[in-house]
């Protein structure tokens, strides 16, 4: 194949997966927000939102271990993202049945979000590495800010979308609204395995000498700098999903919001983050991904703080401001080091690891969230206040400390905390300088 060729398959197959995303935003609004409210209405308790928020990530980090060796029985990272991809359009059909009815015990219910949810994630490893081989390394950062910006923003109009007419038939029939979404999200993730099908496919040659296993990985970790990377992100989950799975509860049960405002205060994180990736994306291709991780993480340990100071739900827009603002940084920049770090050859099989190690963490930690939100003293008379403190000290632990012990992967301009801060937040930039 000559150069001209292969650069144009690998301009098709962009192409292809920015359509792709489109469609996968799209059902990703109108589902990651909405599950939670549909338990709710199901009879769903706050152990149930936990559970919700837990077992998706502890199966699908089990289930991890084999994506890799898929992948290399099918000998093609194509096919083992599409069929996941189908796998977790049929799962939508038995949901459907259940808002259908109207009726429905909340832990079949979450059986079904898991297998959703797992399905999902087993295609992340797979697409993680065949997009790493197809983008340039030193624009992964401009491009992925650029691609996940215009995806974020249909993610954001979806969810709204969804809060809209949730809002609307809850006059008429609630469950009659939570079916429209669910089944646009259906249809949403057809398209999505459509284009992921016609997406080119550099080869990978599969070799024994690049097989690890996931106790060998763990053992290298006082000295590989990958697995320290890994452990840091996970320990840093298992203390956001604390409280992250909560807020909704929070929200719709002891704030009492409607759907819309909630939707309004819910968006307006991801909103703020696909508005500022693409400035986050230039600077960590500049300085580092290493540096934007280790500005930004202390910061998102101070997060939950801001639900203490008011319940008001225009004071918590700028809140989530705030949040997605920070959040965008954080994770483009630890997504773009994992690629960074490691060979096309073994990127599956440590994408898969990692994912394994930050389900599990993140399932423990909806657990510990769940099983403390009914024993923990309140705060302002909510127990769940005093949970988001709880996540905000341990976040500043993980996030000061950790990111310390990580070194940079690639050659980077030399930055000082203080400019990089500055130049992030507009006032002096430092993109273009050397």
């Amino acid at each position: 194949m000559s150069i001209r060729d292969l650069k144009e398959k690998i301009r098709k197959s962009l192409r292809f997966s920015l359509f792709d995303g489109m469609a996968a935003s799209i059902m990703a609004g109108l589902t990651q927000d909405y599950f939670v409210p549909f338990l709710l209405l199901l009879g769903g308790t706050a152990k149930h939102v936990g559970i919700i928020n837990a077992l998706p990530n502890l199966f699908a980090s089990l289930f991890q271990f084999k994506t890799a060796e898929l992948e290399e029985f099918l000998k093609s990272r194509r096919k083992t993202i599409v069929l996941f991809v189908l796998l977790q359009v049929l799962t939508i059909i038995p949901i459907l049945f259940i808002v259908f009815k109207g009726a429905g015990h909340p832990v079949l219910f979450i059986t079904f979000v898991i297998c959703f949810t797992v399905f999902g994630a087993l295609s992340t490893a797979s697409w993680g590495s065949l997009m790493a081989d197809i983008v340039p390394k030193n624009k992964r950062g401009e491009y992925f800010g650029w691609r996940n910006r215009i995806l974020g923003f249909i993610t954001v109009g979806s969810s709204l979308s969804a809060g809209i007419i949730l809002n609307y038939m809850k006059k008429i029939n609630i469950f009659h609204g939570f079916f429209i979404i669910f089944l646009t999200a259906f249809l949403a993730r057809i398209i999505s395995a459509y284009f992921l099908s016609r997406m080119y496919e550099p080869s990978v040659e599969y070799k024994k000498e690049h097989f690890f296993s996931f106790s060998q990985f763990l053992s290298r970790t006082h000295k590989s700098n990958f697995a320290k990377f890994v452990i840091f992100v996970a320990l840093l989950n298992f203390t956001v999903n604390i409280a992250s799975p909560f807020f909704a509860v929070f929200m719709l049960r002891d704030l009492h919001f409607n759907y819309l405002i909630f939707t309004i205060v819910t968006i307006s994180a991801p909103i703020t983050a696909h508005l500022s990736i693409t400035r986050w994306g230039k600077h960590a291709d500049h300085a580092g991904n290493l540096k934007i991780i280790r500005l930004t993480a202390p910061i998102v340990g101070i997060v939950p703080l801001w639900w203490l100071v008011s319940q008001n739900w225009v004071f918590l827009i700028f809140a989530q401001i705030f949040s997605g603002y920070v959040w965008a940084g954080f994770n483009l920049s630890t997504s773009n080091f994992i690629y960074d770090a490691v060979t096309p050859e073994k990127r599956t099989r440590c994408i898969a690891y990692f994912n394994v190690l930050n389900g599990i963490a993140l399932s423990f930690g909806a657990i510990l969230g769940g099983i403390s939100a009914e024993h923990v003293k309140s705060i302002l008379g909510y127990n769940l206040l005093t949970l988001f403190v709880i996540s905000s000290i341990l976040r500043l632990v993980v996030g000061i400390y950790m990111p310390l012990l990580l070194k940079e992967v690639r050659p980077v301009h030399h930055v000082t905390y203080s400019k990089l801060f500055f130049s992030v937040i507009g006032i002096k930039s430092i993109i273009g300088k050397n």
